[in-house]
Parts: structure tokens; sequence; C-alpha cells
């Protein structure tokens, strides 16, 4: 069965990238200018995974927009401080492409943010599409995305498998129809995603290259 999986779709933020302290302390610097005093580290948790406005909209329909600014400011001005790559992932990328493998993210992240993350970690090289944010109607977990990355890959969902560390990268893996993979250092703890019943749990990157055969 995995020797017919080609093709890799993989999130970025805490799956590739550990950007989990820049978004955590964005979400904090956000939430404490709008609402001062009322959140902490475990209330912003939640916030990790959907866009910022599925996030920003409910609590402030008006203000949503300008939350939303106040976040990017603070996340772009911090990246470099913050983020890094999760130990393994480099090599294990690298291996998938020497080995012909097509890979691409598929992310609710701004395309913009994503090449600053890739970049400062090296992975850029790699991955010959990028479906972010700004590229689609529907995020994640919906299967827009992914579709649309299979199809710039010239693969199909039979050939596939979602890599990632939320609910929603395996919920939208399900949606297209490939297999999917919940990454066990996911902030939000594996029985998260085991209650989504991925068909794999990696507990580091290396894990899926017996999966797929290499």
């Amino acid at each position: 069965m995995s020797n017919k999986i080609d093709t890799v779709l993989f999130d970025l933020d805490g799956t590739l990238i550990d950007t989990n302290e820049l978004i955590i302390s964005s979400f904090l610097h956000t939430m404490e200018h709008y609402y001062p005093g009322q959140y902490k580290r475990d209330d912003v948790l939640p916030f990790l995974g959907p866009s910022l406005q599925e996030t920003f909209e409910p609590m402030n329909p008006e203000g949503y927009e300008e939350m939303i600014t106040t976040y990017r400011t603070y996340n772009l001005a911090n990246h470099d401080l913050l983020v890094k790559g999760f130990e393994g992932v480099y090599e294990t990328v690298r291996t998938l492409k020497e080995n012909g493998f097509h890979m691409g993210i598929v992310t609710t992240k701004r395309s913009d943010v994503v090449q600053m993350g890739m970049k400062l970690t090296g992975l850029d090289e790699f991955f010959e599409v990028v479906v972010a944010l700004d590229h689609v109607e529907k995020p994640k977990p919906d299967p827009e995305p992914l579709l649309k990355a299979l199809e710039m890959l010239g693969s199909s969902p039979d050939r596939a498998i979602m890599v990632g560390d939320n609910h929603h990268d395996i919920l939208g893996g399900k949606n297209a129809g490939t297999k999917t993979a919940g990454v066990a250092w996911s902030i939000k703890g594996r029985e998260h995603l085991e209650e989504y019943k991925p068909d794999y749990i990696l507990e580091k990157m290396a894990d899926i290259l017996p999966i797929l055969g290499v």
C-alpha cells in the first residue's frame, strides 16, 4: 500500500518549523492590546491552527481586521528571533526530495510569512509548491488547498499523504481523500490528534520514511 504514495503535503507551522513561541507571543501581544489582562498562555493555545480571521472575527466583528494587522506587525518583527526548525525535519525532507517524492506545503498562513520561515530554516530549496491562505477561498479543513496543491504537483489524493500538527490537517486530508499523519510534537498534544484518527502518528519526522518505503 505504502509504495504507491509519491506525494507528501506538509503543514508548515508546528509541523516543519517551530513557530509556536512566535505565534503564542503574537497572540498574547494582540490580546493584551485589545483585552488587557484577560488572556494568558493557555487561553491562546486554541487559536493555533485556525486562520486569524476565524479567531478574531467572532470576538470583534467590527475591529477584527485591525487585530489581524496588530498581530501580523508583531509577528513579522519578531519572526527571525523566535522561529527555528524542528529536529530531523531538514534531513527527512531532503531525503524525500532525493528519492523523487513530490512535495508541497499547505498552510493557513500568508505566503509572505511562509517564505520567511522556509528561508530561515533552509527548507525553501525542497518545495516546488506552496498553497498559502492567500491562494484559496477556503482554508483547511476544507479540501480546496490540498486539492490545489495536488493539482499543481500533477498528483492525486490516492497517491498522497497529508502531514500536520492540527486537526485541520487531519480533517483536510480526510476531506480531500489522502492518507493522513499527525505529528506527536504538536503543541495540542498527541491525544488531541488521535481523536481525529489519522492513519499514522509520527514520533519524529524520520518516521515517515519507512511508511513511504524509503
